[in-house]
């Protein structure tokens, strides 16, 4: 019996795993839609887009290009107030989209 549960547990890891893919790309979109509510006053949020207010301001997909750019150091950035920006309060699941979908722009 003991040796069942090693095969048990394999056999629903698969559509377990599965699942957790779509959700990453729904993520993703969601990050797209509140980054474009909210950063895109100062940020072009979308691929090949220019800033709207000129150079001085990262575009994401620029953002996602930098070699320092992993999840962790979105976050942390995200978490933290910078002087020149507004000081939007993230929540978990949101600042997870965000990064999810600046991630996303590697590709």
């Amino acid at each position: 019996m003991r040796s069942l549960i090693p095969v048990a547990a394999a056999l629903l890891a698969g559509p377990a795993l599965a699942q957790t893919a779509a959700p990453s790309a729904n993520l993703a979109d969601e990050g797209r839609r509140l980054a474009e509510q909210w950063c895109s006053a100062c940020h072009a949020v979308a691929p090949n887009a220019q800033p709207p207010q000129g150079d001085s301001t990262p575009g994401f997909a620029g953002v996602a290009a930098m070699p320092s750019t992993t999840e962790m150091s979105l976050r942390v950035f995200l978490q933290t107030p910078h002087a020149g920006m507004p000081n939007f309060q993230l929540s978990r699941q949101q600042t997870d989209a965000v990064v999810a979908y600046i991630l996303s722009l590697r590709r």
